[in-house]
């Protein structure tokens, strides 16, 4: 039998533990709100939508600079999305406080980053390598830079140790990749970036669907994400989607994309229904998110295909692979796969209605839940980076708050109870 200190020393045990688990969660606009020199970095970690991001992830390191350098930074010019990228490459995926940073193993690392994670990296141009010197001095460089270590770490601003650490270091790291004039979402060339990773068969019959195509490009700006089905699986579906009538043709396009940016650690961390632009309506026209570790899927009561791959995600648009076509329920029988019956079309029922296509996709984009109150807003819209930043703020404080206070409560009822 166990006494009843041991009972006491074990809960206490507990609740510590408990207390610590709850103790994670942060949020990197709070954090660098608390230092009035760094409001310029931290004011453009939301314009760009990088705090959102952060909040997300654990074991992370951000670099962050001072007003001054932040305002040689910004003198070049560069666009939200040019420095949206600069900004991700001083974002750590690992856990760098300032007592590791000064005991590296053989006094050096290379740590991932952001702009890495992003895919949009090429090669090692999303590294930095830190090097610990003689004297104390810790300098940072990107590891396509040769070799030159030209930042250097100046202090630790917060430290939450193992989730998070913020270190402010000396100047930017400079990278010509990451510097590299990057194209607006208008610019982008979606249907390009599919055909050349995988997914050209969907590509090519998404082109030849003006009504569908129209809606895709109607939400670029707004926020898009696209789960395209790669060449094989798609190419043996064609004979299904052939037997479609032209308006359910273009529904079943519309089907693959969801009028919001979904970063794929969004994705590990929203389960449930997501609205997709074919949903109008009674026509829902939606699917599960599920995850279980790393791995993705997307499920409707027909089928169930799961991510391979990212082929682009850069706010507000991401692309990934799937390894099946997806089957909505409008459209298909779960008992045969097989197309649901469609009055027989005529073959110039294949040309849409001119105006369909814009009409349309505003009444799904005003069907799917966003995380923002107007998607189509420009990113550097002040007012949103106003919302957003409350919005992280409250939700943050929100998680914090609930979880801690859960935790001490039931602490405190578990000892009540067994002393």
């Amino acid at each position: 039998m166990m006494r009843p200190r041991q009972h006491l020393h074990l809960l206490l045990i507990f609740s510590a533990v408990l207390l610590f688990q709850t103790s994670n969660a942060h949020n990197i606009t709070r954090l660098l709100a608390k230092h009035p020199s760094l409001s310029t970095f931290n004011h453009y970690l939301t314009l760009t939508h990088l705090a959102p991001e952060i909040n997300r992830r654990t074991t992370i390191t951000v670099l962050a600079l001072d007003n001054a350098a932040m305002s040689s930074l910004l003198a070049r010019n560069p666009s939200i999305f040019t420095l949206k990228n600069i900004l991700s490459l001083h974002v750590l995926l690992d856990y760098f406080g300032a007592r590791k940073l000064h005991q590296i193993r053989d006094g050096t690392a290379l740590a991932a980053t952001m702009f890495q994670a992003t895919g949009v990296a090429p090669g090692v141009s999303g590294f930095v390598n830190i090097t610990d010197f003689k004297g104390g001095k810790v300098g940072f460089g990107p590891e396509d830079n040769g070799g030159n270590l030209d930042s250097f770490f100046v202090k630790s601003v917060e430290e939450l140790p193992y989730n998070i650490s913020v270190i402010q270091i000396s100047k930017p790291l400079p990278s010509a990749i990451a510097e590299a004039p990057t194209p607006g979402p208008s610019e982008l060339n979606i249907t390009g970036i599919m055909s050349a990773h995988g997914c050209k068969v969907f590509a090519d019959t998404l082109l030849a669907n003006p009504e569908a195509m129209g809606t895709y490009e109607d939400n670029v700006n707004g926020g898009l994400t696209v789960f395209c089905p790669l060449d094989d699986p798609f190419k043996a579906f064609l004979p299904k989607y052939k037997n479609l009538t032209a308006s359910k043709k273009a529904s079943f396009l519309e089907f693959f994309g969801v009028p919001v940016y979904q970063s794929l650690s969004m994705l590990k961390s929203n389960n449930g229904i997501m609205n997709t632009l074919a949903t109008d309506g009674a026509s829902k026209f939606d699917f599960t998110v599920q995850n279980e570790g790393e791995e993705v899927t997307l499920k409707t009561r027909i089928n169930t295909v799961k991510i391979t791959g990212t082929l682009l995600d850069e706010q507000p648009v991401a692309i990934y692979t799937i390894d099946k076509v997806l089957m909505p329920k409008e459209l298909f029988k779960a008992s045969a796969l097989s197309p649901a019956p469609a009055p027989a079309p005529e073959e110039a029922a294949d040309a849409p209605k001119g105006s369909k296509s814009k009409s349309k996709s505003k009444s799904k984009t005003k069907a799917a839940p966003t995380p923002d109150s107007d998607s189509d807003s420009p990113a550097e819209s002040p007012d949103e980076d106003s919302a957003d930043q409350v919005a992280d703020d409250e939700s943050a404080a929100m998680y914090f708050g609930a979880d801690r206070f859960t935790a001490v409560v039931l602490s405190l009822l578990l000892v009540f109870f067994m002393v």
